[in-house]
């Protein structure tokens, strides 16, 4: 590893500072939009590699990802939960002019997701089939599933890391260089889908290798600027070894990201198992591209929150509360007004939507009812997750995991359960916007609530 020295360290390093001087608009536009273009490059690759497997392939192909993908995500989520919970404590540490701590945030990152995800993926192969059909595997889904989760499983650290590392150097003051961590991969499986499942044929198998040599990619991006770039943390043997305190508060923050996670794996459980016994496989492969739309139009919406989350903890732990509120207030601004913009155009493009993905007369009928329903609280959506966020980036673990899992579990599970007795398959497209609407109802109660006892100091700007 190419040496550093000190006083070049100090001079140019210190990018992170700008998160407390900066005007918030120009700041927070900074942060979200490599952030914003890389979710959008990684959305596309998922719906150009569910496009070409929904064509080549047919609905038991798309319905096969919709099982597989959630699986190795909750592995690979680990990554994101150990690098989310250490960003946390690196921003404020950085904010505080405590950078021995920042690094030793890093070398315990590094230690727990190398650790933890060699487990996880243990465990993908050795209850293979009972994971596959848990998540909704189901007749004739099952080999297309198998096909695709055994090629992608053992790469799932290489995404892990990636994940993790990604949130760092958005916490160093790096956007531009996350969002080429987020661009390597998504650009290599578009180069590599058409190739290896339309002209060599091989069908799922081909899906999983693109994927794979993607996350290769983007984990080989990050080793490569931690070791010889110029940045704040780096991987440095010295202070890879745990640390009890650091472990505790990176497990307490990132398990509210893995809690997250955790949380959409049950409902992709619940969800999948509901839509077969109403559905059949067409109603999987419904949801199975609706989620890929999902990350693709609300790319700006989850930027905007990745980019919050770095000047949010920064400014707290400089005390300057006044950027913190107008950070949150211009964040809430912004995102809203672009989810709003963004369920006008799918109300009205609904159909040619589902068009782009198959031309299986079933999944053409059934598609844009279902994505109308799914997305229509779309405008509520930045609320929940600025509001879960803020909590997170001052190092509230609680707050920040309950209001999480408010959206994504305690109101969400049940209607799945509940509204099909009455409504039928229609009744899981009814349960999300009412789950949207009802947490960010209490979200908004909450952090009201949160900003009054949370910013007893005073800052100017």
């Amino acid at each position: 590893m190419r040496p550093i020295d000190e006083f070049d360290f100090n001079k140019q390093m210190r990018a992170s500072d700008e998160m407390g001087t900066k005007p918030i608009g120009q700041l927070l536009w900074q942060q979200a939009l490599p952030a914003s273009v890389g979710i959008l490059v990684l959305s596309v690759y998922l719906i150009v590699d569910t496009i070409f497997v929904g064509r080549f392939v047919g609905q038991l192909g798309i319905a096969a990802i919709s099982v597989v993908v959630p699986i190795t995500f909750l592995i690979s989520a680990v990554g994101m939960a150990i690098g989310v919970g250490g960003a946390s404590i690196i921003s404020r540490a950085l904010g505080a002019g405590n950078q021995k701590l920042a690094q030793q945030a890093f070398g315990n990152q590094i230690l727990l997701m190398l650790s933890i995800t060699a487990v996880f993926v243990l465990i993908g192969f050795v209850f293979e089939d009972a994971l596959l059909k848990l998540f909704g595997a189901n007749g004739d889904i099952l080999p297309f599933a198998q096909d695709y989760f055994r090629i992608i499983l053992p790469a799932t650290p290489l995404l892990g890391w990636a994940m993790m590392s990604n949130n760092v150097l958005r916490a160093i003051g790096k956007p531009k260089a996350a969002m080429m961590a987020m661009l390597v991969p998504a650009v290599v499986n578009l180069i590599l889908d058409p190739i290896f499942i339309a002209l060599l044929g091989w069908g799922m198998k081909g899906a999983a290798w693109a994927t794979v040599f993607g996350y290769i990619g983007s984990a080989g991006y990050m080793l490569y600027y931690f070791l010889f770039k110029p940045v704040e943390v780096q991987i440095n043997t010295k202070y890879i070894r745990f640390k009890a305190a650091i472990v505790k508060e990176i497990s307490a923050l990132g398990g509210i990201t893995l809690a997250r996670q955790g949380m959409v794996s049950i409902i992709t459980i619940v969800l999948n198992q509901n839509l077969f016994t109403y559905g059949g496989e067409t109603a999987v492969a419904v949801y199975g591209i609706i989620n890929r739309i999902m990350m693709f139009v609300f790319f700006p919406v989850f930027g905007i929150t990745q980019g919050f989350l770095p000047i949010a903890g920064y400014n707290f732990g400089a005390q300057l509360a006044n950027r913190v509120r107008l950070v949150i207030k211009t964040a809430l601004l912004y995102g809203t007004s672009i989810a709003s913009i963004i369920y006008v155009l799918l109300l009205f493009f609904a159909p040619q939507i589902a068009g782009v993905f198959t031309v299986e007369p079933d999944l053409l009928e059934q598609t844009p009812f279902a994505l109308r329903c799914v997305f229509f609280a779309a405008p509520f959506l930045t609320l929940q997750l600025i509001g879960s966020a803020y909590f997170q980036a001052i190092g509230k673990a609680l707050p920040a995991l309950l209001l999480t899992l408010t959206r994504q579990g305690f109101i969400l599970i049940p209607l799945l359960f509940l509204l099909p007795l009455q409504f039928g398959l229609n009744g899981i497209w009814f349960a999300f916007p009412l789950s949207d609407l009802s947490s960010a109802l209490i979200t908004a109660w909450y952090l009201n609530r949160g900003l009054k006892s949370s910013l007893q100091f005073e800052g100017n700007y």
